[in-house]
């Protein structure tokens, strides 16, 4: 059992959709609300130097330039709407996406189509080449690409790279939900070409939900029409008596209102964490959990649906008996966590997992594939 996660009557094979907090996080939420009680704000500069290094660790997992350049935002979808209704669209302008996107990243800009008079293109994506079939989808009136990094049903994982080329090439803007790949795969902002990022805190982060990361490319910084203000979103967010109604001109202008300190406190650690760890250590570790439980699934007939070649953390498959919503409740009963997603059940393992406790999980699943004869 790893030391920081000290699990007890479960396996967790569900960081796609909400991890687990580390030993170390919930400590620093202790430490933080016990401080709040004895102390209130006394320590407040203390907090401070706590969110600017939360800065600092976010430049690193994604590659920014500066701490200067990384907001924090309640979630991801909030973000999505500061791009999508932060834009100044021309007529005759359309915007593509994958479809069968999370919610979060369809919803967004169907309302801001409704809003702007915008075209829509939503693209199946093929297992093979499916950065090719969204550029193709492409034109002169495409003013931008969104998608999520890696697809949450199928566990696809974009070529973002020579996506990101080829966009940047034809002056389209980048759009990327990362939230599937921040914490599970290494991340780098500039190799990809990307505008905008942004992603959720409580999956392969690894910290709670209503925190998320937001980057946008500082040279369009000032693209993003502003529509949620407060004083924290100023230049000199100190000086209580302005009326100089100056943005910031770092990230921080998407940061209107006060912090979430408890939620910064909590991401510092966690990320402390991936960051130790390593970033390429941890993809390499998932990688080989996945290799395993794929070939587990495999061995006793189960249909795997996640694309062998281009994956991430996600493993989709289907049971070789029985419906996936039989062996769902079973897996959730004997504590083993995971997902009923596209069409089949989904486990997302992380680094921290043992052989002993993905074996488990085959054995779980193979027993509730047996048919009575067997």
């Amino acid at each position: 059992m790893h030391p920081e996660f000290p699990q007890e009557g479960v396996i967790h094979l569900n960081h796609a959709a909400v991890g687990p907090w580390p030993r170390r996080t919930a400590q620093a939420v202790a430490a933080f609300a016990q401080e709040n009680l004895v102390s209130g704000s006394r320590r407040y500069p203390s907090w401070l130097r706590i969110e600017q290094e939360t800065r600092v660790q976010a430049q690193a997992l994604i590659g920014a330039e500066t701490p200067e350049d990384m907001a924090f935002v309640k979630n991801t979808s909030e973000a999505l709407s500061m791009v999508a209704f932060g834009l100044q669209w021309s007529a005759g302008t359309n915007i593509v996406i994958p479809r069968d996107e999370f919610p979060s990243n369809r919803v967004v800009w169907w309302m801001a189509a409704r809003r702007f008079g915008l075209e829509l293109r939503e693209v199946p994506l093929p297992a093979k080449e499916p950065e090719q079939a969204l550029l193709e989808a492409c034109d002169g009136n495409t003013a931008l690409l969104a998608s999520s990094a890696v697809q949450f049903a199928t566990g696809l994982r974009l070529d973002l790279e020579s996506l990101g080329a080829a966009l940047h090439h034809r002056g389209i803007l980048f759009c990327v939900d990362a939230i599937q790949h921040l914490g599970a795969l290494p991340f780098d902002v500039h190799q990809y070409h990307a505008d905008f990022v942004m992603a959720d805190a409580h999956k392969w982060l690894l910290a709670p939900e209503g925190i998320a990361l937001f980057y946008v490319r500082p040279d369009i910084r000032d693209r993003l029409t502003l529509n949620e203000f407060g004083w924290h979103m100023l230049e000199d967010p100190g000086d209580y008596q302005t009326y100089t109604l100056e943005p910031a001109h770092s990230a921080r202008r998407f940061e209107p209102g006060s912090p979430n300190m408890l939620g910064i406190h909590a991401l510092n650690a966690s990320l402390e964490l991936l960051l130790e760890t390593g970033l390429e250590t941890i993809a390499t570790r998932i990688s080989e959990h996945w290799d395993m439980l794929c070939s587990g699934l495999e061995a006793i007939g189960c249909s795997i649906l996640t694309s062998r070649e281009h994956h991430a953390g996600i493993l989709t498959f289907r049971p070789a008996k029985g419906s996936s919503e039989a062996l769902f409740r079973t897996l959730q009963e004997e504590g083993v966590l995971c997902a009923l997603r596209g069409g089949g059940i989904r486990f997302s393992p992380h680094f921290y997992l043992e052989p002993e406790a993905l074996e488990n999980a085959l054995a779980i699943t193979k027993a509730q594939q047996r048919s009575p004869d067997d």
